[in-house]
């Protein structure tokens, strides 16, 4: 049995969705993912994660101008980047900072946490991805912080820390997931949930292709609409310009008779004073 601690040393799905840390069940599909998952760190991320600083919760308007102001008294900067949407580019709210020394980043580890920059403050914690043996990102179900599937919170992170067990001596270790399936039931057991997630991938795949189908047809449904409204408006500019040719044609007809009527009048007129 591994000593208890607040903060996660290895990451542990099972753990991180307990309040506690000591569930030895996963009772959400995001645990579940978790645990299942393969995740490998990226490994084009350059830099030292041992002197790497994670800042969240930033403003979408705090610049790295503005960060590197702000941090850069803790110590001399090595880089600095906020994440950014790949299309937009806009912040996605959060930034990795490098420090040259690590006793720069302990100090602002120490300090920096709830400091308010542009009227919000900040979370500050250590980088974990290429420190945290284990680590599975948020998006696959892991993580320490956020919300998802309903709810879930993560523990064992700063932010976040396991609360004490009422009752210590019992609480299984990181590995005692692993352990337990070495026995004849958790194998069947672990068999049959794998099935059931084969099945629930199954029926989410379908209802995507299904979401997938709906949207090509109403996509396509409302271009053709726009479509007809274009030929409908095309066809009523073309009637408006002919009448409005006819009119004039008619107009210039008009305009044309009454200008022989008066001439002919008044050649009778002249005609009657010669007489």
């Amino acid at each position: 049995m591994n000593e208890w601690t607040p903060v996660a040393t290895v990451y542990n799905p099972l753990r991180a969705g307990s309040i506690d840390g000591t569930d030895v069940d996963p009772h959400d599909r995001a645990v579940w993912r978790a645990m299942v998952a393969r995740y490998v760190p990226n490994k084009e991320v350059v830099g030292d994660p041992h002197h790497t600083l994670f800042v969240s919760r930033l403003n979408r308007q705090t610049t790295e101008e503005k960060l590197k102001e702000v941090f850069s008294k803790y110590g001399d900067i090595q880089r600095l980047r906020v994440v950014r949407d790949i299309v937009t580019g806009i912040s996605k709210g959060y930034a990795f900072i490098e420090y040259k020394e690590e006793r720069a980043l302990l100090k602002a580890h120490r300090d920096a946490n709830k400091l308010i920059v542009d009227q919000h403050e900040l979370f500050v914690d250590f980088e974990q991805e290429r420190t945290l043996k284990g680590w599975v990102p948020r998006r696959l179900g892991g993580g320490l912080g956020g919300k998802k599937e309903s709810g879930q919170l993560r523990f064992g992170g700063r932010d976040r820390p396991f609360r004490k067990p009422i009752n210590l001596p019992l609480m299984m270790s990181d590995h005692s997931f692993t352990d337990r399936q070495h026995t004849r039931g958790e194998r069947q057991l672990s068999q049959e949930r794998a099935r059931d997630r084969q099945r629930e991938k199954g029926i989410d795949r379908d209802e995507r292709w299904r979401d997938r189908s709906q949207d090509r047809e109403k996509g396509r449904a409302r271009r053709e609409e726009r479509d007809r409204e274009r030929e409908r408006s095309d066809r009523d500019h073309d009637k408006e310009r002919k009448d409005s040719k006819r009119e004039r044609h008619r107009s210039k007809e008009r305009n044309s008779k009454r200008v022989k009527d008066e001439s002919r009048h008044r050649d009778k007129g002249r005609h009657k004073d010669r007489k």
